[in-house]
């Protein structure tokens, strides 16, 4: 299900800068006077204070979609997906995901959709008195990822432990044929340690794929943002020869 030109943001957990980095690329594109549409298949934690992933997400592309074209599921504890789905008493429909996903595609120059959590999170998976109840096949970030055939950039974290957590991100999206435009390591530092030089260099080495930074951003203030160089092509370095 092709849906167009743009990006497809995952991360290599929680909290590693996925929405930001996802905002930095919609923002950016938008300056190129691209009309912008922004996609999240569930946003969870709506209960905590600040602003809303979708909403932050919409502001930076400048965009007018609803809170429902951006974001079909939303609840409020900050839960996987599917175990935030079941305590509503509902169930993630993968169609209704890749349906709105290309509406939203089709209404715009370039789709920008940010992923939950990391690519091996389920969307779609029951969940009953706490013991998974049988499904034939559970409908995973990583699924939702191939089926709009978008370029992936992954939000990673610059100090110790990236490596590893990248790493496997980066294998189990090649090993769904995804194709990996860069990794973005955020925040990145003014003056990075040894650590965080050498997780650089050694993720973009063992990995072969660029890898981007980005800095602390003031959220609130988007003018003041970098803009992200990110190809939209294929972005995966060729094995050395």
């Amino acid at each position: 299900m092709p849906t167009g030109e743009g990006f497809f943001v995952t991360g290599t957990g929680t909290e590693v800068g996925k929405t930001v980095v996802a905002a930095v690329l919609a923002h950016g594109l938008r300056k190129q006077w691209l009309s912008v549409a922004v996609f999240k298949p569930a946003v969870t934690g709506l209960d905590d204070p600040g602003e809303a992933d979708h909403h932050l997400l919409r502001r930076a592309a400048e965009s007018g979609q609803s809170d429902d074209e951006i974001a079909p599921y939303r609840y409020g504890p900050p839960a996987s997906p599917h175990l935030a789905a079941a305590e509503a008493s509902e169930e993630i429909d993968p169609e209704r995901l890749r349906r709105a996903a290309s509406t939203a595609a089709a209404g715009a120059e370039r789709l920008v959709c940010e992923g939950v959590g990391g690519l091996l999170v389920p969307l779609a998976w029951r969940v009953s008195s706490g013991m998974r109840d049988k499904l034939a096949k559970p409908y995973l970030v990583r699924d939702l990822a191939v089926d709009l055939r978008l370029p992936l950039v992954i939000a990673a974290e610059p100090g110790l432990g990236t490596i590893n957590h990248t790493l496997l991100t980066i294998e189990a999206a090649r090993s769904s044929g995804l194709t990996i435009a860069a990794v973005v390591l955020t925040p990145w530092p003014a003056d990075p340690s040894a650590v965080e030089a050498s997780n650089r260099e050694t993720i973009e080495a063992l990995g072969k794929v660029r890898v981007k930074t980005l800095p602390r951003l003031d959220l609130a203030a988007p003018e003041t943002w970098p803009r992200l160089e990110i190809e939209p092509e294929p972005g995966s370095l060729p094995e050395p020869g």
